[in-house]
């Protein structure tokens, strides 16, 4: 077992010890959903939101194992392994972040939610932009529309752009957590992202189709 696999599922075990620390010290009606501007607006049961999160975790890690294994490009992620095992780390000590605030504003703890969570989604999107400068075609992980499926040219500009875009979301997020507005400014810079690198990925196909149709032409002349 990798050391990395090891790092993610002692988070995920660290969490469940948490939940049956902390059960006693949780109110009946957990707060367990927030609005943007840092209200609550949504409960659990004790007994669901305590350990909602840490189960949540175990799924997500079983399946971001599992995923690989069944991939029809599955050799592809031998080329950026470490990044794919760092990006499971990176998820699920995200959620045990998440899972961490939480509990501490239903032990009582008063700040502010949405202003905390900033640094948490700047590194997950910093990351993501890491990963996406080295992962390899495969149908799970990265930007998968059916143009960067059908080149790895167009695959790999594609993951370029996003790299940097995701990267540019993160340093936004980052500074939510001395602004609160610039939070919000970076969920907009993400879905931007997404927006664009569908665009560009059709256009780079599309001139890469161009391109092949001149050099048919050109040999037939």
């Amino acid at each position: 077992m990798r050391t990395l696999q090891i790092a993610a599922i002692t988070l995920v075990a660290l969490s469940f010890v948490v939940a049956y620390a902390t059960y006693p010290l949780m109110p009946e009606r957990m707060a367990s959903h927030w609005g943007i501007d840092g209200n609550v607006d949504g409960y659990m049961a004790r007994g669901i939101g305590v350990y909602f999160v840490p189960a949540l975790g175990a799924a997500i890690l079983a399946l971001l194992y599992f995923l690989p294994s069944i991939d029809p490009k599955k050799e592809s992620y031998k080329k950026f392994q470490n990044e794919y095992d760092e990006l499971v780390v990176v998820i699920i000590a995200f959620l045990f972040y998440i899972y961490a605030l939480t509990l501490a504003y239903n032990a009582g703890y008063a700040f502010n939610l949405v202003q905390l969570l900033a640094p948490a989604f700047g590194a997950l999107f910093l990351y993501v932009g890491v990963m996406l400068s080295k992962a390899k075609q495969n149908w799970f992980v990265g930007i998968r529309t059916p143009w960067t499926m059908s080149s790895e040219k167009v695959w790999d500009k594609t993951h370029a752009l996003g790299s940097k875009l995701f990267t540019g979301a993160g340093l936004v997020a980052l500074l939510g957590l001395v602004m609160p507005q610039m939070f919000a400014a970076s969920i907009a810079v993400v879905i931007a992202a997404a927006v664009a690198t569908f665009i560009y990925s059709y256009t780079e196909y599309q001139a890469e189709i161009r391109e092949k149709g001149k050099g048919k032409r050109a040999k037939k002349g």
